[in-house]
This record gives structure tokens, C-alpha cells and sequence, in this order.
């Protein structure tokens, strides 16, 4: 087993197919499949099912997935900061739900700093894949929020993975619509007022058994759900179909890609409590403390 193998699987693990898998890999198809049979041989294990319709992920070889990116994560990390290792470079990373607030607090932070070279990351990413990066040190500093329907899980997540989280804000529940949208004027919608549109939310699924939502009402059953992944694609979704999404009401007029979205608060409410978390008992670099300064400009709880 090497890290290259388990670079592959995790590709594979997140394409459609082994064709797509290596086309990103910019391997052969037949390489690309020696390799994960090589690896399921020596573990003993099958981690895809391979059919006529394509391939599907194992129970076991979701198992070993997991664990793979852990170690992937960890290694990428070494590799930067050692085996590509330039000391006179600056290194800091953070992982966020969608928040704009959370953008503008990184780009200021990099706005105040006197800085020479530097590779700073910001990823914009699901629930789990936050706690997971603070967890396993790929980032230093995540942004997170709860519900009603998430906060027992996502507390108990915290305690388990040894993160401290600590509140910024509480909101109320807001639906975004485009600005043509037939109710775009209304100061209070119900949920029942939005029953005949549909209602496109961030697509948080992956191979944890631990499902998490960022958006609140995560226990309210739409009849009609579009997910999608991208922001830019969920706003073309909402105007194109006179969609909505559930937020916190935070829209920037500063942000060009939200310019157009109206938001009206909901008549049935789930608080978000928003807030970033560390890991216990570890000491915050410069450039932690420094970003964390610029979140607080945002506390309000």
C-alpha cells in the first residue's frame, strides 16, 4: 500500500466511473484499475463492486475510504511543509460552511498582515469535511453552525473529536429567492407559501454514515428538493425555476455572486447559532489568532 494507491481510490471513490477516474488522474484506464484490485488483494478486502452500470463503494471499502483521507489529508500537509519545504514561506489553512462573513474575515486578515511568500487555503466545504479538517489539523480554524435539528449531533461530534467551538452569532431562518420571484416583496413567508417551489439546499452527502445539514428546518420534510454543491449553481437553480433556499439572512451586497437574492424571514423558525472552532489544547499560530480577531469583528452573542 502506498500513498499514490490511496490518492486513486479516494478519486475513483468520488467519480461515476473508472473511465472518469482516470481521465482526472491523467492515468490509463487498465493502470488505474491494476492498482485498486493490487490494493483490495493485499487488504483483503473489495472495496468497489464492479458491474455492468459501473462501480459502487463497499460497506467495507467506505470503512477504508475514510481512513484513507484522514492519512491522505496528513501527508499532503508533511508534504508541503517538509518535503516541498521552503522556510521563508508562510502556511495557513481554513475550512468554512458558506459564509460570506467567514470570506471576508480571511481576506481582510490577509489585508493586515505585512507578508512575503505564502500558501493560504480557504475551503468552502461540507459539515463533516470541516470538523474533519479541524480534527485531523489540515486546517487550524473552521466555521460551523447548528440548529435545533444538528446541535445535539454536532456537540456530541465535538466533544468526540476534541474541537472547542466557540458562538458568533444567532440567526433567524430566512428563505433567499430570486429578486422576480412572485413573493420577492413579502416581508414573512411560511413554509406552506413555498410548498409549490422548490427548495435547493447545499449537497451534503459523502461516505460518513453521519448526515449533517448547514441550512436550518434540517428536519422539515419539502416536497420538492433540488441539492446541489455549488454556489453559483444553486443561484441559477433559484431563478431559473423560482427556487429558494433556507439561510440566515446574511446577504452582502459587496458579494457580486449573491446580487439579485432577496431574503424574507420565514414564518416557522430554526435558530442557526454560528460560530468557528479550534482544537483543544492547541496553541493558535500568528495567522490563526489573526483571523480569529477579524471573526470577532463579527461576534454577536
Amino acid at each position: 500500500m502506498n500513498i499514490n494507491q490511496l490518492k486513486y481510490l479516494i478519486e475513483v471513490s468520488a467519480a461515476s466511473s473508472m473511465r472518469e477516474a482516470s481521465r482526472k488522474l491523467y492515468i490509463s484506464q487498465p493502470a488505474l484499475s491494476n492498482s485498486i484490485k493490487e490494493l483490495e488483494d493485499e487488504l483483503g478486502i473489495l472495496i468497489f463492486e464492479r458491474t455492468n452500470k459501473g462501480i459502487s463503494t463497499t460497506d467495507e471499502g467506505r470503512e477504508f475510504i475514510d481512513y484513507a483521507k484522514k492519512v491522505v489529508a496528513q501527508y499532503e500537509i508533511l508534504e508541503d511543509r517538509y518535503l516541498n519545504k521552503d522556510s521563508s514561506r508562510e502556511h495557513f489553512s481554513v475550512s468554512i460552511q458558506h459564509y460570506n462573513f467567514a470570506i471576508s474575515a480571511f481576506t481582510d486578515m490577509i489585508k493586515e498582515k505585512t507578508l512575503g511568500k505564502y500558501t493560504f487555503s480557504i475551503r468552502e466545504t461540507r459539515t463533516k469535511e470541516v470538523l474533519d479538517d479541524v480534527r485531523n489539523l489540515k486546517s487550524e480554524v473552521g466555521i460551523v453552525s447548528y440548529s435545533g435539528s444538528t446541535e445535539e449531533i454536532i456537540k456530541k461530534l465535538l466533544r468526540d473529536y476534541q474541537l472547542e467551538f466557540t458562538p458568533l452569532m444567532s440567526r433567524d431562518t430566512y428563505v433567499y429567492v430570486w429578486e422576480e420571484h412572485p413573493f420577492a416583496g413579502r416581508k414573512l413567508v411560511s413554509l406552506d407559501d413555498m410548498k409549490e417551489y422548490p427548495c435547493v439546499s447545499f449537497d451534503q452527502s459523502n461516505d460518513s454514515s453521519v448526515y449533517l445539514t448547514e441550512e436550518a428546518m434540517g428536519d422539515y420534510e419539502f416536497d420538492k428538493v433540488i441539492k446541489s454543491d455549488d454556489r453559483a449553481t444553486t443561484l441559477e437553480i433559484i431563478a431559473r425555476l423560482n427556487g429558494y433556499a433556507i439561510g440566515c439572512g446574511m446577504l452582502s451586497g459587496e458579494n457580486a455572486i449573491l446580487k439579485g437574492m432577496v431574503a424574507i424571514k420565514l414564518k416557522e423558525q430554526d435558530p442557526l447559532t454560528i460560530g468557528y472552532i479550534t482544537r483543544k489544547g492547541r496553541d493558535n499560530t500568528e495567522y490563526g489568532k489573526a483571523y480569529i480577531e477579524e471573526l470577532l469583528k463579527y461576534k454577536e452573542i
